[in-house]
């Protein structure tokens, strides 16, 4: 080590004494946070009163979601007595009958899991599949109408279910279709797929073109340059658009109702099942509800932070 690596004391208290009185000089909005200090974030330089209200709506948001959920998982290990009381109690002694009931008897719900699980699970894998390749294309595309297009793409999206229906039917029905796992498939897919193409290009619009064109002078293919540069790159993407395809899925009701039969029934026609003329049963209809809500819930904190990011991506540059 040579005398000029050598840290010298008085330099650097003098450097120190230096940086502090020019932080003094600087306006206090410019002046740089100590290090090791904690920042303030921007809850902390609103006023008591929004604070307050912000935390009120954040109470309210929460009891709104979470109250019937909880009033769900609660109900459904309660006496069917305790469910149908005029007056709510929160002491009840636990029981797992109404779970027993939906394996037993007539009532088997493990067909029906297993096909929300391959239909749901399916649709998803297939739509980010298809999708990422087609979202990539609409992303780096140069023609012209390239807007008109990719809203056209969302709008196949937000068409109501009902206007599909009949037409898939009919579609379906001469194919051999009705009735199947791969009918399902299909029929989530008509709308999944221009979701994951419309959400998958904004992803890759975000990545700079610059990557890809150094993978391209470096000898590789625009397929490699998209393996192996752009894919790996959007993973909170690819992440978050498998989860709430999955979502869009395993939640549907309209499409299971029309397409579905009894080799093909799913989750929510099995709850609605439970709604006949002669009653309701609440308490196999709160066990089923949760069967329904539980795997999605996990799905969605499993990969949380995968989802954060995907969901975020793109927020601060405002795109």
């Amino acid at each position: 080590m040579s005398v000029l690596d050598t840290p010298n004391p008085r330099r650097a208290e003098s450097a120190g004494q230096r940086e502090t009185a020019e932080q003094g000089k600087r306006p206090a909005s410019t002046r740089r946070a100590p290090r090791g200090g904690s920042r303030s974030s921007p809850l902390d330089r609103t006023g008591t009163g929004t604070r307050i209200v912000i935390l009120v709506v954040l109470v309210l948001a929460l009891l709104w979601t979470l109250v019937p959920l909880v009033w769900m998982v609660l109900s459904s290990f309660k006496p069917a007595t305790a469910i149908t009381s005029a007056e709510p109690s929160w002491s009840f002694t636990p029981t797992g009958e109404h779970y027993a009931g939906l394996f037993t008897g007539g009532n088997e719900l493990i067909p029906y899991l297993w096909h929300s699980v391959a239909a749901a699970g399916l649709s998803a894998v297939l739509s980010v599949v298809l999708g990422a390749p087609a979202g990539y294309g609409l992303a780096r595309s140069e023609m012209r109408g390239k807007r008109h297009l990719s809203f056209w793409i969302i709008s196949t999206r937000m068409a109501p279910i009902a206007a599909v229906v009949l037409p898939l039917f009919l579609m379906f029905r001469q194919v051999g279709l009705i009735d199947t796992i791969p009918g399902l498939v299909l029929a989530y897919m008509t709308f999944n797929l221009p979701f994951a193409i419309w959400l998958l290009s904004s992803f890759f619009s975000d990545l700079p073109p610059a990557l890809e064109e150094s993978a391209l002078v470096e000898g590789c293919t625009r397929w490699q340059a998209f393996r192996h540069v752009a894919l790996p790159l959007t993973k909170p993407g690819l992440v978050t658009t498998f989860v709430l395809c999955l979502v869009f899925a395993w939640n549907d009701y309209a499409f299971a109702l029309v397409f579905s039969g009894p080799d093909s029934q799913t989750l929510p026609i099995a709850a609605s099942q439970l709604v006949t003329q002669a009653g309701i049963d609440w308490g196999q209809l709160c066990a089923i509800g949760t069967f329904v809500v539980v795997p999605m819930m996990l799905a969605g904190l499993a990969v949380r932070r995968w989802l954060v990011t995907g969901l975020t991506l793109g927020a601060v540059t405002g795109e």
